[in-house]
């Protein structure tokens, strides 16, 4: 076999093993990361018209972690409100009025009750992604601490009960679609005395990166039919209109 031809077999084997050995870091890259387990760890505060919201994610036990500060709207208090009114009118003239009347038949009823069906079937499996993929979230900690005062001790003591009744319902709904690591910490405390609403909410989430990517894959192959497809009356429906 001439030299030439074994040097460029030799350069083909050469290609074909760095080849080999991209794809193989490739693949382990992509096995680390999808068994990669991303915490994320969120902290808000509210102190009457100051918040303070900061997110934090980690990965590799905090080797590489980013953190968002979100910037929250604040409305100064003695700047002007706008007011914004929407007003619908048939005709030019305010005088003129309007009678407008539908038939309904059985045609449109079939039409209706396909198109909430469709509907339906949309949310329906639209849940069932979301709450496959929360089912593997874990709520390692959740610590939602509140002090609330409107200056009066019977206003006060109605509102404590009220927020304490809505932690309880939110924990609920939360550990239904989460899996809860430990007992969350709740605390409502009233102040009789002065009118304050402070709150600091801490809570840590840990899910692997690889089932956010299967639900990502999911919500994309869910929405590639687009939106539902809705069906429009066979007959369309008569409407009479009489101006006066």
């Amino acid at each position: 076999m001439p030299l030439g031809d074994n040097n460029r077999l030799k350069g083909c084997d050469n290609k074909m093993i760095w080849l080999l050995v991209a794809l193989l870091i490739f693949l382990i890259l992509f096995i680390l990361i999808i068994f990669t387990k991303l915490t994320i760890i969120l902290n808000y505060y509210h102190y009457n018209d100051n918040d303070d919201l900061k997110i934090e994610l980690r990965i590799w036990f905090g080797l590489i972690k980013y953190t968002i500060n979100v910037p929250l709207i604040k409305i100064d208090d003695n700047s002007p409100s706008v007011v914004v009114k929407s007003n619908t009118q048939m005709g030019s003239s305010a005088n003129q009025e309007s009678e407008q009347e539908t038939q309904i038949g059985k045609d449109k009823i079939m039409t209706m009750w396909a198109n909430s069906k469709e509907i339906w079937h949309r949310v329906v499996n639209l849940h069932i992604i979301i709450q496959k993929f929360l089912n593997k979230v874990n709520l390692k900690q959740f610590q939602w601490h509140s002090m609330i005062g409107v200056g009066d001790a019977a206003h006060t003591g109605t509102i404590t009960g009220a927020l304490w009744a809505l932690k309880g319902s939110i924990i609920g709904l939360i550990s239904h679609y989460l899996k809860l690591k430990e007992m969350p910490t709740l605390s409502v405390t009233p102040h009789f005395q002065l009118a304050i609403i402070q709150t600091r909410l801490t809570c840590i989430f840990q899910f692997r990166i690889g089932y956010a990517i299967l639900a990502g894959l999911k919500l994309i192959k869910f929405w590639r039919g687009g939106l539902p497809h809705f069906k429009s009356n066979s007959n369309s429906s008569q409407k009479k209109t009489k101006s006066v």
